[in-house]
């Protein structure tokens, strides 16, 4: 079930006024508090699995932001292809994530020299009504699936910027959900990807009984961070184990945040969160994933 902003319609009706350009996308995502540095998560880099990184659609407070998912692919199409069809087709692992794509009936991707990654998709992919807000937040996701499927299998140049063509049909200067007119060169927009980044484990995984170890991202680079795991009974959520740590402010691991607790055997649920600065709100951004440990 998508939320009611996200609200399916069978058919596209015709372009709203205020169409942006998805080069060129609003930024609506509320900045960091003054003073604070600021990181976008990085490029994936190359690794040897055939599993597929996917971006999702969440909310966090009062705001919508892009997060990551490593899926399972079948071994038919390249991989950036692969991993649009999971982001078009499937659903999220997580529960609190969504997508307003439709499984499209034509998707084929291809790769230039000039590390531009160029996606041909029917018009059908597009049948969702959202707001233009969402349909931006669409499109970043799109991109961000794409660069992080083609780096993950080694097939850009991790020390260029990769572009994304997004053609329908064949054609440019489709506009998406109504909102953004496509066939611009594409980059990641930094404000769209999530704040806080649970990165393992993934929701629904089960854990060796003993250390479980969690790791993740932060946009703050030596921002204090809080994290609290709880058990679960059924559809009761108990506070079992708390704590603050500060997410790393060097170089490439700029942002990365990871412990490790010795839990049991049973159902839990991690959450980390920012500490807010101000004091204004106790748990910023929260991020949370269900795992069980046998």
């Amino acid at each position: 079930m998508l939320p009611a902003a996200l609200a399916l319609s069978g058919c596209v009706a015709t372009p709203q006024p205020g169409i942006t350009d998805s080069g060129t996308p609003t930024q609506t995502v509320p900045g960091p508090a003054p003073g604070v540095a600021t990181t976008s998560a990085p490029l994936e880099s190359t690794q040897a699995s055939n599993k597929a990184p996917v971006y999702w659609i969440g909310r966090s407070n009062n705001n919508v932001f892009l997060y990551r998912e490593f899926r399972d692919v079948s071994e038919q199409d390249n991989p950036i292809t692969r991993a649009l069809r999971v982001m078009m087709s499937e659903k999220p692992l997580d529960p609190d994530f969504f997508t307003p794509w439709q499984n499209p009936k034509k998707l084929a991707t291809s790769i230039s020299g000039k590390n531009i990654i160029t996606v041909d998709v029917s018009a059908d992919a597009f049948n969702s009504n959202v707001d233009a807000d969402m349909a931006e937040r669409a499109i970043q996701q799109l991109v961000y699936t794409a660069t992080a499927a083609g780096a993950s299998a080694g097939l850009t140049d991790a020390g260029q910027q990769i572009q994304v063509v997004i053609l329908v049909d064949g054609h440019t200067d489709y506009v998406a959900f109504n909102r953004v007119r496509l066939g611009a060169p594409t980059s990641r927009s930094a404000g769209m990807v999530a704040p806080v980044w649970i990165i393992d484990p993934q929701e629904g995984t089960e854990e060796a009984d003993g250390a479980v170890k969690f790791s993740g991202r932060s946009t703050v680079p030596g921002g204090k961070l809080r994290w609290e795991i709880l058990r679960v009974d059924g559809t009761t959520k108990t506070p079992y184990l708390n704590g603050n740590m500060t997410a790393s402010a060097d170089g490439a691991q700029a942002g990365l945040f990871n412990f490790s607790l010795n839990l049991g055997p049973g159902s839990y649920e991690a959450r980390v969160s920012q500490v807010d600065p101000t004091g204004a709100v106790q748990d910023l951004n929260v991020d949370t994933r269900g795992f069980t440990v046998r």
